[in-house]
């Protein structure tokens, strides 16, 4: 049994399943393939991973290659202020360090308990996100689609920098040009992951829903 397995079957019995027949059993999967999976004799895909971890209330990260904590940050309905972004012309996203607690938000219409928000500082977002906004995205760090050209995610570039951007397709495959709201656009830049966002809450309302951290 590799480690990805292993996660599998740890997974699956703190979701109360004995089995990995009575796992298949309860959400309708195909027994041999799951159990085939759970014991490492069938490697699993990604796409099989998220549906293993909705089943099991995990991240697929965590599941498919141990990246982050097993769960999310949701708590209680509440998910957490990961980030400021846009205090600068780059849409750089700076993240809190150092703090006993995050603020908190909660999770957003059609968002699940993967969600995070970004709070945005300055107004270098204006016409997206004013200051004081928040931007939520799903925190499920999956290679760019095709379908997130043209609009304005989250993305990660394999230099470390988070960033808001409008993404546009580069010079070559596996190129992505990182159009600013406000000041230049980077081209060509290579993305670790990017993330659509699905919800903007203005800065009036945010005011009202945020919980202090502490």
């Amino acid at each position: 049994m590799d480690e990805r397995s292993r996660r599998l079957r740890d997974a699956r019995l703190e979701a109360g399943h004995d089995t990995a027949a009575a796992a298949a059993e309860a959400h309708g999967w195909n027994r041999n393939t799951y159990a085939s999976n759970e014991n490492g004799n069938a490697p699993f895909s990604y796409r099989k991973a998220k549906a293993y971890a909705a089943a099991f209330r995990v991240r697929p990260e965590w599941l498919y290659d141990a990246s982050g904590p097993m769960r999310s940050a949701a708590i209680g309905g509440m998910v957490r202020i990961i980030g400021k972004v846009g205090a600068n012309p780059e849409g750089l996203v700076l993240f809190a360090t150092g703090q006993e607690g995050f603020d908190l938000t909660p999770i957003p219409p059609g968002g699940t308990e993967s969600a995070v928000a970004l709070q945005v500082a300055g107004h270098s977002m204006r016409g997206v996100a004013d200051d004081g906004a928040l931007i939520y995205f799903e925190d499920q760090k999956t290679s760019p689609s095709p379908d997130m050209l043209g609009h304005v995610v989250v993305v990660e570039t394999d230099t470390d920098e988070v960033l808001v951007k409008r993404l546009l397709r580069g010079s070559e495959p596996g190129r992505f040009d990182l159009e600013s709201i406000a000041g230049p656009t980077r081209h060509d830049a290579r993305l670790r992951w990017a993330a659509h966002i699905t919800a903007i809450i203005p800065p009036f309302q945010a005011r009202r829903i945020i919980v202090s951290g502490g």
